[in-house]
């Protein structure tokens, strides 16, 4: 485990932390950023997991006096029981079809090509949505229905591929499902817990066999920069966002994608 290999998942920490929790794919910038780098990691792509539940264990303790409320309030308190009711019940859909297809979105779409394209079909879709007119008919996660909350799950779940963003695909969902935006935003952050923590034990139990103390050694230094970095940003998405939407997001992943585009044609 040589400097330049720390550094460089010093670096690629540092990216997820602060991509997390906007709609621009974490895991798309992990993987194009692997690629450029020719960054050596771990085996079976679980670096790129594993890391960002650095990034959701800032959410835990930026969001820990909610989270524990809640949790305390859980047998008593119909209002806990909902807000940890809806975020279980939107996990399922990514929880079942993650599992069913992993060999396939492991082996086929971590691909850079991959991530360029969704990357620009993505951010025409934030554009679209942005100019539809939205009319929230839920401004609180204890407000949802199980059935609204299953239905941005299943949005959550098209982020499967990689460069569509989970953040992107649950806030912009919720928004076609009259969601308003910061209860949409708050809610694609607690919704990340459950569902980067599964995927992330599911992928080291997948790769334990490949996996040697230098490896985990790799993953915990993306790991801790990406807490640090996330743990900075967390609280200023919403309020970015609450000033300026979702449109600069939806330029930069064009601009990105069509950059990457360019320079995987040109090798």
């Amino acid at each position: 485990m040589d400097f330049e290999t720390l550094l460089g998942a010093a670096l690629l920490g540092l990216v997820e932390g602060l991509t997390e929790f906007v709609p621009v794919s974490s895991t798309g910038h992990l993987i194009l950023l692997v690629d450029l780098m020719g960054f050596r990691g771990p085996p079976g792509k679980v670096f790129e997991v594993a890391i960002q539940s650095g990034a959701i264990l800032a959410v835990c303790w930026a969001y820990r006096e909610r989270l524990l409320g809640a949790a305390r309030g859980v047998f008593d308190d119909p209002a806990s029981r909902r807000f940890l009711g809806n975020i279980l019940l939107a996990f399922l859909p990514a929880m079942a079809l993650g599992a069913t297809f992993y060999g396939f979105i492991k082996g086929v779409l971590f691909s850079p090509w991959v991530v360029s394209v969704t990357l620009i079909l993505g951010g025409i879709a934030i554009l679209l949505i942005e100019r539809r007119v939205h009319l929230p008919r839920v401004r609180a996660i204890e407000e949802m229905s199980p059935r609204l909350a299953l239905g941005i799950g299943f949005c959550q779940a098209v982020a499967m591929i990689p460069g569509v963003s989970r953040s992107g695909a649950t806030i912009m969902g919720a928004l076609l499902l009259r969601v308003d935006r910061r209860t949409a935003t708050e809610f694609s952050f607690f919704l990340a817990i459950p569902t980067m923590a599964a995927a992330t034990v599911y992928d080291l139990f997948k790769n334990r066999e490949l996996l040697t103390p230098d490896g985990l050694g790799i993953i915990a230094v993306g790991f801790l920069t990406a807490f640090v970095a996330a743990l900075l940003v967390v609280r200023s998405v919403i309020a970015f966002i609450g000033r300026h939407g979702f449109v600069p997001f939806a330029w930069y992943r064009i601009a990105l994608g069509l950059v990457m585009l360019l320079l995987l044609s040109l090798r």
